[in-house]
Order: structure tokens, then sequence, then C-alpha cells
């Protein structure tokens, strides 16, 4: 592994502690031969490596938020190496992810407290975006979280570079209700295109909620039917096998292209 690129396909990289919780996650999935889309991820110790650690964590000592992402924003260096691996991996499009070390656990979910930004292209955005994901981890909304759930003496902010699916389709699936707590039954939302539309709220998808084998038990579908029939069947045997390789329910982000259904995400469901 290089000191600052681990990818997918190295066992190291299922690290928490190096790859970050959503690092960590894509990396079990690949090695579990699970549709995942390759990429990889510049490990936790980079950032305190990459600017002034002892004058960032004082800031966030502080909670003074500005100062972090002006120091942060103005002086972090990107290593050639996570360019020269992004064009490994073939340049054109890609996810860049925050993803935190002790975010997606049970006790705790970062989800939303730092940045994603898709549909990033060329050496120069992939750059300015991992600066953007690791000032990102010093907002003023990520350091009070942090303070009340985690330390704010902890710089360890991983990023995941990752090939963007061009989803025609696209959303969350729970291994189990995750309102109801059924372990008989799971929900699956889904929209047209990109699926952040339903991580960030910002769109009503369409809801079905299915037996362990995808069968549909109800629905409501104000896109007027996105997943067909055998598309369900496929997400719920996904999240069956993620439920069974994690050994707890799963909280799952995927995307379809081309009729495939690709794996974006699995983390344990919080309240």
């Amino acid at each position: 592994m290089g000191k600052y690129v681990i990818w997918f396909s190295d066992p190291a990289c299922c690290s928490v502690q190096d790859a970050g919780g959503k690092g960590a996650s894509l990396a079990s999935m690949t090695q579990q031969n699970l549709p995942v889309p390759g990429g990889f991820a510049v490990p936790a110790h980079a950032l305190a490596e990459c600017v002034d650690s002892d004058l960032l964590r004082s800031f966030a000592q502080a909670k003074d938020h500005e100062s972090a992402v002006k120091l942060i924003t103005q002086t972090a260096e990107v290593p050639q190496e996570v360019l020269d691996a992004y064009a490994e991996l073939g340049g054109g499009l890609v996810a860049v992810r925050s993803s935190a070390s002790a975010e997606d656990s049970e006790a705790a979910s970062y989800a939303g407290q730092q940045e994603t930004y898709l549909e990033v292209s060329g050496a120069e955005d992939v750059r300015k975006r991992i600066i953007d994901c690791w000032a990102s981890f010093f907002s003023e909304r990520a350091i009070f979280y942090r303070s009340e759930k985690g330390s704010l003496d902890d710089l360890s902010m991983a990023v995941v570079v990752q090939k963007m699916v061009d989803a025609e389709k696209a959303g969350v699936a729970f291994s189990n209700h995750p309102v109801t707590r059924r372990k008989d039954r799971m929900m699956i939302e889904a929209v047209y295109g990109l699926g952040e539309q339903v991580v960030d709220g910002s769109v009503t998808p369409d809801q079905y909620i299915v037996d362990r084998k995808g069968r549909e038990k109800k629905s409501q579908t104000p896109h007027g039917g996105v997943l067909k029939a055998e598309e369900l069947t496929r997400i719920s045997e996904l999240a069956v096998q993620l439920e069974d390789h994690y050994g707890k329910p799963q909280d799952i982000e995927w995307a379809i292209f081309q009729n495939d259904v690709f794996l974006l995400q699995s983390r344990p469901i919080t309240a």
C-alpha cells in the first residue's frame, strides 16, 4: 500500500481506523465480491500530515470552526500519489466522499455531518474536493456533533474516491423495517437518477415494503413505480447478503445502471 492511497481491494482498507467507516465498508464489500464501483481511500492519517496539525487541533479544541476551515482550504496539500491513483482509476467522473473514522457505527452515525461530492472530474477538481472533505470535518455542525459524541482532538478524516455510477435509478434499502423493526420486512426507497435526493430528503421517493425475498407487500409510488419486481428482488438479495456479512441490520445505498445493481454504502441501522 502507498502512504496516501489504499485501494478497496487491499485488506488494509477494511480498517475503519485507516479508511474511515465508509471506506472500510466499501472495501469489505469489494472483498466479498459484491458489486461495488472501484475506488480507493485517502487514509485518515493524511490530513494531519498535509496541514499544520498542531494549529488545526488547537482551533478544533477552541471550537473555532472558521479558523480551522480556513487553515485547511488555504494550506492543505493533496499528495501527488493521490492524483496518480485517480488517473489509475481511469480518470473521468468520480464521487469524492468524506469517511470519518468514527462514523457509521451503531453508537453514532455521522451521516450528513461531512460532505460528499458527485460527478467530480479532472485531477484539479479531485484535489479541491478532497480538501473540501477535510474542511467539512471542521464545520460548525461537525465540531458541535464531535464535541457531544466524539473528541475534538480527532483529526482522523479519510476520504473515498470512487468511480461514479451513471445511475438511472438509485436509493436506499433497510434490511429490517427501520420504523417497526420487523425483521421479516425491508424498506426500499427509490428515485430516478442519483440517490442523493433520497439521502438528503429533498425528494419524496417511491417506497416499497417487501419481505425477505423482495416480494412487495405495500408501496407508495409518487413517481409512478420506479422499481420493477426483479429489481426489488435483486436489492433484497443484496440486503440479506450484507446483513449476513456484517451480522446486523444494514442501511444501504444502491444505484442501478444498465440493469445492474451497484452498492455505494452499507452501515448499521441507527436510531
